[in-house]
């Protein structure tokens, strides 16, 4: 009896073996069929292959190490720009991907089509550092963070900048202290605008310029000194994380949460001490100065929020303005003659530094010339090179698809589709020939370029700093200008420049410039 029932299990097996087969394959084909019926209703058609093989193991090892070198836009450059259509497909671990760098497509993804993706796995890369913030979360928590935020970007708080001369000085005398030696400006950038930015955000800067080596004693508050250092850690395990897609876990180690929470402790700091304020502390405070935690406060008391928005908001504006400043002095230390026509324009409206009344939100906005240089800063060097999106159902993107790229692109749920603004602001058939050239007068003749130029993003996720960030940046070359007119390039590498590419971008090798 014993013996007949296990004789009749493989029989059995067999029988629920051919069954599973037959649904599998039944799943797969009425999929094929979907998709068929999905592309010849619209047109849309398979984007031409990249070519890095089915999982992209490969290339994914290639994308890691380029970044680490600072490499990766060569690399993509390399892989998926030189000769190669404004639009491929791939698979990458498994993963349908889509990459494009077409204005039509980025137009589709961030404006016109907004409501067929969404980020994805951005909040699992991006949580363990930044919590759930406005650049981690998609639908009703996206919606309630920008509205919560967009108040706090008003002119009047974007027009102040008397605050930063406080922080000029203080960067003036690390510059000074050099003494006509070699340094990295943009070591400095990055702690005055963590100090700006903290300023701003927190009601108290954290001063991470305060130095020895100047002549002040740092702060005293726990995890102050290694704050800058762990969040700049934090970043680059996140971007990597991205990389990996759905791989992202792989990247979870103990030094990355010893990073997380350095950072976390210092906002913590501040959070709760706003959060000691009464609702009338809070308004006695805000009236002869702005400040973004305390406006927060007034909306909400749940500490969790507040930190998470906090720190969302330190990324984009410590790092932007940071990578903003360092490229345009590269540019303007490798190229004297531009530097020379941008300190006469400077002289002439400003003047030498002396009656700092003259430097205005409109005053700033009114040097034509100034816009141009940083307008070709952000053109070559945008903030955020590469960025990505995930369908959230069968669609397509405009442009692309079949041999001739002239079709829409078919796009399967799922699929993620990314967008590089780098590879877009370098177009010749936008730019001209010399797209790859540091060339401001280009703004000048440039009209109409739409979704050519998108250096803060589009659409309804377009950035909400991105007046704070111009502002900013235009006082500090000014002051810079008028303190020290000749600063000069010290690098000696070759162009263009390797990148650091984090949640941001900035130079790998820093800005070596030294004050003749």
């Amino acid at each position: 009896m014993v013996s007949g029932i296990f004789e009749a299990v493989p029989l059995y097996l067999g029988k629920w073996s051919t069954f599973l087969i037959v649904i599998l394959v039944s799943l797969v084909v009425i999929k094929k069929v979907k998709a068929e019926l999905f592309k010849s209703k619209h047109g849309a058609k398979k984007a031409p292959d990249m070519g890095v093989g089915y999982f992209g193991v490969k290339y994914i090892a290639g994308v890691l190490k380029a970044k680490e070198n600072g490499d990766l836009m060569e690399y993509f450059r390399k892989h998926s720009v030189t000769n190669k259509p404004k639009t491929q497909t791939f698979t990458l671990l498994g993963i349908d991907m889509v990459m494009s760098r077409h204005p039509e497509n980025v137009k589709a993804l961030l404006a016109t089509q907004f409501n067929d993706f969404d980020l994805g796995l951005r909040h699992a890369h991006l949580a363990p550092l930044l919590g759930d913030g406005i650049f981690t979360l998609d639908g009703e928590g996206w919606k309630h963070s920008r509205a919560m935020l967009r108040p706090q970007f008003a002119r009047d708080q974007v027009a102040h900048v008397e605050g930063l001369e406080s922080h000029i000085q203080l960067l003036a005398k690390h510059i000074a202290a050099a003494k006509g030696n070699t340094f990295d400006l943009q070591e400095l950038f990055f702690k005055f605008t963590v100090d700006t930015s903290t300023e701003f955000l927190f009601g108290e800067s954290i001063n991470s310029l305060y130095d020895e080596k100047i002549g002040i004693t740092p702060r005293a508050i726990e995890g102050i000194t290694t704050f800058a250092e762990s969040f700049n850690k934090s970043q680059t395990y996140l971007a990597s994380r991205a990389y990996l897609q759905s791989f992202y876990f792989i990247l979870n180690g103990r030094q990355f949460h010893e990073w997380n929470k350095d950072v976390h402790t210092v906002a913590k700091y501040f959070v709760k001490r706003a959060l000691s304020f009464s609702p009338a502390e809070l308004e006695e405070k805000s009236k002869n100065s702005y400040v973004f935690l305390y406006e927060l406060a007034k909306q909400t008391r749940d500490p969790q929020v507040l930190q998470d928005q906090l720190l969302n908001i330190l990324v984009a504006g410590r790092d932007t303005t940071a990578g903003l400043l360092s490229f345009t002095f590269y540019q303007l230390a490798r190229n004297p003659e531009i530097f020379e026509k941008l300190k006469t324009e400077v002289y002439k409206h400003f003047g030498n530094g002396t009656d700092l009344s003259k430097i205005t939100f409109e005053s700033l906005k009114q040097c034509e010339y100034l816009k141009f240089v940083l307008n070709e800063v952000l053109r070559l060097h945008p903030s955020v090179p590469l960025n990505f999106r995930v369908a959230n159902k069968d669609t397509t993107l405009p442009v692309g698809g079949g041999k001739d790229g002239r079709s829409p692109v078919y796009v399967p749920k799922g699929t993620s589709v990314g967008y590089s603004v780098f590879f877009t602001h370098r177009d010749p058939e936008v730019y001209g020939k010399d797209a790859e050239d540091f060339r401001p007068e280009r703004w000048s003749e440039l009209r109409n370029l739409g979704w050519a130029y998108l250096p803060f993003n589009g659409g309804p996720r377009i950035c909400l700093g991105q007046q704070f960030a111009l502002t900013e940046a235009s006082y500090v070359i000014v002051r810079l200008l008028q303190l020290f007119p000749n600063l000069e390039s010290s690098d000696a590498g070759t162009y263009p420049p390797k990148y650091c590419v984090h949640l941001t971008m900035s130079l790998h090798d820093g800005a070596s410039v030294k004050k003749s």
